[in-house]
C-alpha cells in the first residue's frame, strides 16, 4: 500500500457536489482507503482560455491509501473525471470535475500520460493551500514527501 494526493476541482455545474461525489467515490476505489480530506476552497481560474476567465474553481485535496499503482489509479481518476461528465475538448476547457495525481509515495515517473511528482503543483496556490491543510508544504510537493502517517 502506497499514499498518494490527489487534487480536486470543477468549475462547471454544481461544483461541490462533484468534490463530495468524488471523494466518495475515492472511498469505493479497490484496495483504496481515504486518509484526510482538505475543505473545499474557492479559487479564480488559471492558464483556462479567455472565454472561461469567469468560471471560478472550487477545489480541495485528499490523501489516500492505495494499492493501486500509479498508471492503474490514474486510470480510475479519469474514469471518475468521465462519470461526471468531463469532455476533453479543448486544452484547459471548463470541467465538472478535475482529479489530479499530486503525488505517489516514493514513486518518480516521467510518461507521456503521467509525470510524478506532479510538474506544476509547486507554482499553484489552488494546489498548495489546500496541501498546506493537510500538512504537505510546497518542499514535500517538490520532493514528494509526505507527512508522517496520523
Amino acid at each position: 500500500m502506497a499514499r498518494a494526493v490527489i487534487a480536486l476541482g470543477s468549475n462547471l455545474g454544481d461544483r461541490a457536489g462533484h468534490l463530495h461525489r468524488a471523494v466518495e467515490s475515492l472511498k469505493c476505489l479497490p484496495g483504496t482507503r481515504v486518509l484526510a480530506v482538505s475543505s473545499f476552497i474557492e479559487t479564480a481560474p488559471v492558464d483556462v482560455p479567455p472565454a472561461y476567465q469567469d468560471l471560478s474553481f472550487l477545489n480541495g485535496a485528499l490523501i489516500l491509501e492505495t494499492a493501486l499503482e500509479p498508471e492503474a489509479l490514474l486510470d480510475e481518476l479519469n474514469r471518475l473525471e468521465a462519470e461526471a461528465g468531463r469532455v476533453r475538448a479543448e486544452r484547459n476547457g471548463p470541467r465538472p470535475l478535475d482529479l489530479d495525481i499530486i503525488l505517489y509515495e516514493g514513486v518518480r515517473v516521467q510518461s507521456a500520460r503521467l509525470t510524478l511528482p506532479h510538474p506544476r503543483a509547486h507554482l499553484r496556490d489552488f494546489v498548495l493551500r489546500p496541501l498546506a491543510e493537510l500538512g504537505i508544504s510546497r518542499e514535500g510537493v517538490c520532493c514528494n514527501r509526505l507527512p508522517e502517517k496520523r
